[in-house]
């Protein structure tokens, strides 16, 4: 047996309930997620249920595309998400391995490729 042991997130963002700054989807701390650097993240409902799952070679516009995009998996669930969690890691075969863990390990809900629990 495979035994994969999950980082502490490099940076967690929450939905402001009131937001005083502009916002995306009440989210205003964007700018604390590394802009040029890869990794993966995860996005939580208010119940802390996981969501969704998600890589990139470049993390923040990632994560911004999700909550812009007219094609996101997420595009219809935009409102639920009250956490983002977000790891910083360089490496294209370990961020593979994270996600395809972390969506079948913790059943997101949302993703719908890479999922072998259904």
């Amino acid at each position: 047996m495979i035994n994969i042991t999950i980082p502490k997130p490099d940076v967690t963002i929450y939905k402001q309930k009131n937001p005083q700054l502009s916002n995306i989807y009440g989210f205003t701390d964007f700018h604390l997620i590394t802009r040029e650097t890869g990794g993966f993240f995860m996005f939580y409902n208010d119940k802390d249920e996981l969501l969704f799952v998600g890589k990139a070679r470049k993390l923040r516009p990632r994560i911004k595309k999700h909550f812009e995009d007219s094609v996101s998996v997420v595009k219809n669930h935009r409102n639920e998400i009250a956490k983002i969690e977000v790891f910083v890691n360089e490496d294209a075969v370990e961020r593979e391995i994270y996600e395809t863990y972390l969506i079948n390990t913790y059943k997101a809900k949302y993703n719908v490729e890479k999922v072998f629990f259904k």
